[in-house]
Order: structure tokens, then sequence, then C-alpha cells
């Protein structure tokens, strides 16, 4: 999914160049030049450019499995189309060299909108046809297997199960009208069934695999993927109840060097900086509603694990009422809580109240971006339930983070199962350009008020 989301972005761009070109012959009546079109040394042709895909992915033109129809479709085009007219009328102040006229601004962008959408239409009706499908074969038969057929059903995209195939000695737990066949007939099987990506999601490979069968289709193309990667690659996350401890130590990932760690820490003493001084005007105005709408302090200090497991004091404006814990204890925040406050409702919709988290950051004892950080009595119990828990702790915590984006705010211990799977694929494929994507990503859950409890 990622390499087809990569290929329309680079679609747009083309397009967005093309719509360029049109606007200005368009307006000049075809009496116009190369620099007329990029400007100097390109730059007017690359910021419209940059920021006509930068707003169509702000307004998720790129969430393939959350764009139903045509209609809406049109509607997240014609936002994505007014959003870019803001952002390149406001660069144009600080750029006046990649300054387009209003009239060929305009009329670029109403080109570029027309294509993008037809485009965007074409590319959503071919995924639809079964031509163009992915088809899958399970090998095995057993939870593990039916654990990827979950994540298939659960996860839209261009994936189409073919069936199961039994290994000869392997646990069967599936429905027996999806299995097509053993492993002894694997061969034929791809062949008639036209697969090219066959999923091994066997428990227990010694003496179950069909080895020599699996190493013939390989020479023929298909494309072998184990059950735990295959997750990963489709759903951003990963499959920990059935990773073995070797799968950490050999895969691709899992590595952040001295040099990541100092790019990253340096990053968050900036960024963490910028965020307090952008947001200081509004520091007071929050204070004052939380301190009117209920008695006890403005903020919130609560004693939460950090990296390697070093308990530390994390900041927040306060949402509950003061003794909202006193006879209860440590519980987990539900949705429609009665401890939180009229403000503090607000504050964590629209994610108001973690904003104080950014003197945790400059202090070092959180990042802007890692796993968040859970309260100590949640995490004695998470470590004993959940396997591998305690790797997310390798990594300093996050005042927002893949799982924080993907995945609703968490309230039990099956929530905590699921926000870990993205906290390791995080972990796993980590970059600074990782790490913006998530900004870019908590920046519009912010705006959109989604997850928030």
């Amino acid at each position: 999914m990622r390499k087809m989301t990569s290929f329309i972005i680079l679609v747009d761009l083309a397009l967005a160049a093309l719509a360029l070109v049109l606007g200005n012959v368009m307006r000049f009546d075809g009496v116009c030049t190369v620099e007329t079109i990029a400007g100097s040394v390109g730059m007017r042709l690359m910021v419209f450019m940059l920021l006509a895909v930068f707003s169509s992915y702000f307004c998720e033109m790129y969430r393939w499995d959350e764009t139903n129809d045509k209609f809406d479709l049109a509607a997240r085009t014609a936002v994505a189309i007014m959003l870019a007219f803001f952002m390149l009328s406001a660069s144009y102040y600080l750029l006046p060299m990649a300054m387009i006229g209003r009239g060929v601004l305009s009329s670029s962008l109403l080109i570029f909108g027309a294509l993008q959408f037809i485009a965007h239409l074409g590319f959503m009706s071919l995924m639809r046809l079964p031509a163009f499908a992915i088809r899958i074969l399970i090998l095995g038969a057993g939870p593990l297997a039916e654990s990827v057929e979950k994540f298939l059903s659960e996860n839209k995209g261009p994936y189409v199960l073919a069936g199961f195939i039994r290994p000869e000695n392997g646990l069967c737990t599936v429905s027996e009208d999806k299995i097509i066949g053993g492993d002894d007939e694997l061969g034929p099987l791809i062949k008639r069934e036209g697969v090219s990506r066959l999923v091994v999601a066997v428990t227990e490979r010694r003496g179950v695999l069909p080895v020599q069968n699996l190493l013939r289709c390989k020479l023929n193309g298909v494309d072998i993927i184990d059950a735990a990667s295959f997750c990963e690659d489709t759903t951003r996350k990963l499959l920990v109840e059935n990773i073995k401890p070797s799968w950490f130590i050999y895969s691709d990932g899992f590595r952040i060097t001295p040099f990541l760690h100092f790019i990253k820490r340096i990053l968050d003493i900036v960024l963490s900086i910028f965020g307090m001084v952008l947001l200081l005007p509004v520091w007071p105005i929050v204070a004052f509603l939380v301190r009117y709408d209920s008695p006890g302090p403005i903020f919130f200090r609560q004693i939460r694990v950090g990296e390697r497991e070093v308990p530390f004091t994390i900041y927040k404006f306060r949402t509950m009422r003061q003794d909202a814990e006193k006879e209860t204890g440590a519980v987990w925040a539900t949705e429609n809580d009665v401890r939180i406050t009229k403000v503090g409702k607000f504050l964590r919709k629209t994610r108001l109240d973690e904003f104080p988290q950014l003197y945790n950051v400059l202090k070092g004892e959180m990042s802007l971006v890692g796993p968040r950080p859970e309260r100590p009595e949640f995490v004695e119990q998470l470590n004993e339930k959940i396997p591998y828990y305690p790797t997310r702790h390798f990594m300093k915590p996050g005042v927002t983070g893949w799982a924080q984006i993907c995945y609703p705010y968490g309230a039990s211990d099956e929530d905590a199962l699921e926000k870990l799977r993205y906290d390791l694929y995080y972990i796993k494929n980590y970059t600074v350009l990782f790490d913006f994507l998530i900004i870019l990503e908590t920046i519009k859950v912010v705006l959109f008020g989604r997850g928030g409890r």
C-alpha cells in the first residue's frame, strides 16, 4: 500500500507541474517562456508542486482505505485546493521569487484539482477491479493463519484471500471450506489460483514446512513472506503475539544509532522551544479556564515510566477533578469519564492538555515522538501480561507517537496490546522522516479532534 501511495503522490506532483504550465498558457494565450512558468532556478514551479501536494496530503487524499466514493473524493479535492491557495498566497511573503499572479494561480489550482480528481477516481476504480488485486495464499491452517485472515479482513487494501494450504503435519483450526489443498500440491495451486504472494503462517516450522516446494515457488517468481512481516507491511504494526525473540534479533530495524539519537535530541530541543513560544499566548487562557471550571491546581503532575523504565514526573493541564482517584486508585480513563471536568473534555479533545509536556521534552525526559508514557501501576501489570511490553521503554516516551495517531485512547489491557503493536513498529522503522510524518498527522488529529478522551 505504501508503494501505491508513493506512486500516486509522484503522479500528483507531475499533474501539479502540468497544471501550472496549462495555467500560464491559458492566461497568456500561449505566449510564455520556461522562466515565466518555473521562475528563477525553478523556485516557482517547485513551491507550487510541493504545496499543492502537501495540501492534498493534509486533506487525506492519500488515505485510500477511508476514501469511500466520488462525492467524498470531490469534497476532499475542493478543500485541498482552497487550502493550497491560502498556503501558496502566504508563502509568497516569505519567498517573493516564487510568486505566481493571482489569475495564473487560481487557474492552475483549478486545473490541478480537476486533473487530480480524475486521476484519483481512476485509480480508485482500478483498485476495485479483481484483475488488479493481489491474490494471497496462506500456508498454514492454525491460529496464526486465522490471525492473518483477520488482519486482511480488518484492513482494506488491494488483497484477495485465495484460501489456505494445510501442511501435512500442521494444526488445523480454520474452516474446512477455506482450505483449497495440501502442501504437496503447492505449485499447481498457486498457478491455478493466480497467486502472487504466499504467506507462511506456521507457528512450528520444524518438520512441517515443505521446503523444496517453497524453494521451487520462490524460483518461479512467487513472493514468499512470513506472517509477521506480511502483517507489518499490510497494517504498519507488529503481530507481537506470534513473534519469537530471534525475529527481533535477525530482522531489519530495531537499531537506532548514536547519530540518530543525537539528531532526534536536537530536533526535540528546537521544536519544543518553538512550540512553547508559539503557544505562549494560549497558556494563560487555558490556565484561567482550568482554574475557573473547578477548584484545584492548574497543572497536573503524575509519575510516569520513561526510557529504560526510569520514572519521571509528567506535566499536563489538569482535566479531572482534584480528588478523581481518591477512592478508586489508579484506573484507566474511559469514554464519558465522570471524573473529567467540562473544560477538561475540551482540552482532551483538542490535545491542549498535553502541551506542558514540551517542558518534559526540553528537560530530556520525553521526546516529541515516541511511545506514550504509562503509569508505573499499569506498566507493572502489562509487563506480566503482554509479551515484549518492556521493549517499548528502550526509547524515550513521546508527546505524540505512531500508536497515538493510529489508535484511539487506550483503556484496557487489550488496547495496550494493540498500541504496543504500533509502538514496536515505530521503534523498528524509526527515521527522522517518520517523526516528521507523525508530527504532521498529529496536527490533523488536533485540528479534527479525533481520538481524545
